[in-house]
């Protein structure tokens, strides 16, 4: 069995903001912290191809959708996941062939099982997020949109469509949906979005049109080529054609169900409704849990492109480089809950926890080594009060994180993680090793307690690399190298959070070296 997490497929008509970016790194920092545990993981992402809104968007390109797909795929989609320093185990585009056989696979067993049927479809339909709005959620556009109709659950405008389709009978499923949602309180997370989504599926559900006959840029009907399916009825599939579905069972039956979806909270209902449901017609089991994170609010507005507000994630990276870029998004916002974020609150945070906090630690105390011991990791003396409880919160702390990691709170594990960063630093300025240094010549007791202090410090920074190196992988890679610990101990990747805590691993006489800074002050900022 493996550890399968996944983040939605981004739709390729543009760009990828840094909303894109944020769950994108929460999906990773998840995968490398159980990948830290030792555990088989499997971290899926990719993009959505089809669609309507990506065939308009190639036409006003002058170019096919596959062109257009293409290009935007290879020049922005892969290059961000380099940018954010993403250890995805799998790439799915839609337009892959697996997928394509794997999608077909899918609703050729659902039709032979009587789950689907023909019949013709009026009413409104959103281009922009590719789904069928009911009369309740229409609204009379205003400004820009006056005349229009517009979606209230986005905003989009709306077009009125009239067509033949293939339908999944989705009412059938509302009450299965509802029992499965009271058998599994977590199914949905957090609780605003289950909240949100039972409420939506206790009003009643329609029967879902599976197809478009309008236009040919999707997947074919397997039984009807003049259909292409749905954009989402396919899109879902991304899950398990990715997992194997149709292609290699061997690989399905081993990663599926998928443990955590992570999603955007404004495509909750298509992963917590829709997909379930499809998966219960195929007799398939459900994921474990579908996760819906919030908005990222700049200036107090959900980030979107027509707003002018969407910023590419290396705009950020740029500046104050991936891992603070990580970091922030971690550790700032509240998983589960809409986030503001401001350059100002970077800024800020990259100076007073990276650079100043964990950053000037990690300086000093290879420093001090250098200058106090030649670079030589000193043997520790006799533990005081000071070590023994440095060395219980380090353990409360750990355990603290791995547990916020499972509740996929990546935010309060950082926040654990940083009561180390907090306790060393409170540690080293209450020890005062340079003011012990003064008599450490004369007196070997001080010798023995200058010792015993950077040794303590030293190990504080090896509990450090590994509980933070699921989020700063490169500076955690330098302070790995910086303890001289890889001889020893081996690569940083092959270090279990289980056994963190554990004290004394460093062994006396490893080479203590001071690497350049890792997050050095960046004067220019306000840029």
């Amino acid at each position: 069995m493996s550890f399968y997490v996944t983040t939605p497929i981004f739709y390729v008509n543009d760009a990828p903001h840094i909303g894109h970016g944020y769950t994108t790194v929460m999906g990773d920092v998840l995968t490398r912290w159980h990948r830290q545990r030792g555990e088989d993981v499997w971290y899926l992402t990719g993009t959505d191809e089809h669609g309507q809104k990506v065939l308009r968007k190639a036409q006003q390109n002058g170019v096919t959708p596959k062109e257009w797909t293409d290009r935007l795929v290879e020049s922005e989609w892969r290059p961000m996941l380099q940018t954010l320093d993403i250890a995805n185990d799998d790439f799915i585009r839609t337009t892959d062939a697996r997928h394509e056989v794997g999608a077909q696979a899918f609703w050729t067993d659902l039709n032979e099982r009587g789950e689907v049927y023909k019949g013709s479809f009026s009413g409104w339909y959103s281009v922009g997020s590719e789904e069928f709005v009911g009369e309740d959620d229409v609204l009379d556009g205003e400004g820009d949109d006056e005349g229009h109709k517009v979606s209230a659950l986005d905003g989009s405008r709306l077009e009125w469509v009239t067509e033949e389709n293939y339908f999944f009978p989705l009412s059938r499923y509302a009450d299965r949906l509802l029992e499965l949602y009271r058998e599994r309180p977590d199914f949905i997370q957090p609780a605003s979005a289950r909240n949100e989504i039972v409420s939506f599926v206790e009003r009643g559900l329609k029967d879902l049109s599976i197809s478009r006959s309008t236009f040919d840029w999707g997947i074919p009907v397997p039984w009807d080529e003049s259909h292409v399916m749905y954009v989402w009825i396919e899109a879902l599939l991304n899950y398990v054609t990715a997992a194997g579905y149709g292609v290699d069972e061997e690989q399905f039956e081993r990663l599926w169900p998928a443990d955590v979806h992570i999603v955007g909270k404004d495509i909750a209902r298509f992963h917590a409704v829709i997909w379930p449901a499809m998966l219960m017609a195929a007799g398939r089991p459900v994921p474990h849990r579908v996760f819906a994170h919030g908005w990222l609010l700049v200036g107090g507005q959900k980030m979107s492109k027509s707003k002018a507000n969407g910023i590419r994630p290396d705009e950020i990276t740029g500046v104050f480089g991936s891992d603070a870029y990580r970091y922030y998004f971690t550790r700032a916002l509240t998983f589960g809950a809409d986030g503001s974020i401001s350059w100002e609150d970077i800024r800020a945070r990259y100076h007073a926890e990276l650079a100043n906090g964990f950053g000037n630690l990690a300086s000093r105390t290879a420093a001090m080594i250098g200058k106090y011991f030649g670079g030589e990791l000193p043997a520790a003396g006799a533990l005081s009060d000071a070590e023994q409880a440095l060395q219980g919160l380090v353990a409360e702390a750990v355990a603290a994180a791995d547990a916020a990691i499972d509740a996929l709170a990546p935010q309060e594990a950082m926040a654990q993680v940083w009561r180390i960063v907090d306790g060393l630093n409170l540690y080293l300025t209450e020890q005062a090793p340079w003011t012990v240094a003064k008599s450490a010549d004369a007196d070997e007791r001080a010798a023995q307690r200058l010792a015993t202090i950077l040794a303590t410090a030293a190990e504080g920074l090896r509990v450090l690399a590994v509980l933070l190196n699921p989020v700063m992988p490169k500076a955690c890679a330098s302070l790995w190298e910086s303890l001289g610990a890889e001889p020893s101990l081996g690569a940083l990747a092959d270090q279990r959070v289980g056994d963190v805590a554990t004290w004394g691993q460093l062994p006396p006489g490893s080479t203590i070296t001071k690497v350049p800074s890792l997050f050095p002050r960046i004067e220019d900022a306000d840029a």
